[in-house]
């Protein structure tokens, strides 16, 4: 379902364009930190259970980017609100119950896919840790 009016549908999109980018961004960062940070474990040769600092960054990176695919903000989903402006962070509230109800039924679900690919991430990280 793609909203190309950039308004607010319960559980499908809550975010427009500048909120977009600025998950892209967060999606980016948390991505170069794990990578930086799983060199870095390399380097140093670290025992591989230090392979799990790499599940806050990569958790990150992937809440990032799936809000930005999915044009949908976890936290504003959990707060009842959306922003479609071209200010950051400015928010109006979600008014309907039932909307509030579907977005935060989303939110749980974005919540647990990026806790599952930083899981993921996370134990891929520790194996080639092990074997490298």
């Amino acid at each position: 379902m793609d909203n190309v009016n950039n308004t607010y549908v319960a559980g499908v999109c809550n975010i427009g364009p500048a909120e977009i980018k600025a998950r892209r961004r967060v999606g980016w960062g948390g991505l170069a930190v794990t990578l930086a940070l799983w060199i870095l474990l390399l380097v140093v040769s670290a025992a591989p259970l230090w392979g799990l600092l790499l599940f806050i960054p990569a958790s990150t990176g992937a809440t990032g980017f799936l809000q930005a695919a999915l044009r949908f903000c976890a936290g504003f989903g959990m707060r009842g609100v959306f922003n479609f402006g071209d200010t950051v962070g400015k928010t109006q509230n979600v008014e309907q119950a039932a909307g509030r109800s579907v977005d935060r039924k989303k939110s749980l679900r974005i919540m647990l896919y990026s806790t599952m690919i930083g899981a993921a991430v996370t134990l891929l990280g520790i194996i080639l840790l092990a074997v490298w």
